[in-house]
């Protein structure tokens, strides 16, 4: 059965992302994640390079059964710890990529493929992973107080 992986908006440690790219590593391992999502391009690379990482050791950290805490020290561990104002930074390009930027285009070309062109509500590129998974799209950004 098919499942999709936790809202890029979710946090782990204040830091966005984490949670998705462990729960498709793990859903994937678990033959339950739809056979096109990336895994290691993409979001992914661009969250390990912010921490200094290699996507496959954080991979082999998440298979081996680290919870997201545990991977997220291990990142700063061998890895960098950002400051929290670098923290911050990052969450905001991430949660408003596609938003007035430079991927903005490809935002929109993908909305008008699935026929929502006109849904103001999808703003970034999480905003439509959320739609493409079901999620009421703002609703974990909103539980977030953004």
């Amino acid at each position: 059965m098919t499942q999709y992986p936790k809202s890029s908006y979710e946090m782990v440690g204040g830091v966005v992302f984490l949670p998705r790219l462990a729960d498709k590593l793990r859903l994937h391992a678990a033959g339950k994640l739809p056979e096109d999502y990336n895994l290691g391009g993409g979001l992914d690379s661009r969250f390990c390079r912010f921490l200094g990482v290699n996507y496959e050791d954080v991979a082999a950290r998440v298979r081996a059964g680290d919870d997201d805490e545990t991977v997220l020290e291990w990142c700063y561990t061998n890895g960098r710890r950002p400051s929290a104002e670098e923290v911050e930074w990052f969450n905001g390009y991430m949660m408003k990529r596609g938003w007035r930027d430079q991927a903005s285009a490809k935002l929109a070309e993908s909305k008008a493929k699935r026929g929502i062109a006109d849904r103001d509500d999808v703003q970034t590129g999480f905003d439509l992973q959320d739609y493409d998974e079901g999620r009421e799209v703002g609703s974990v950004r909103a539980a977030m107080g953004g």
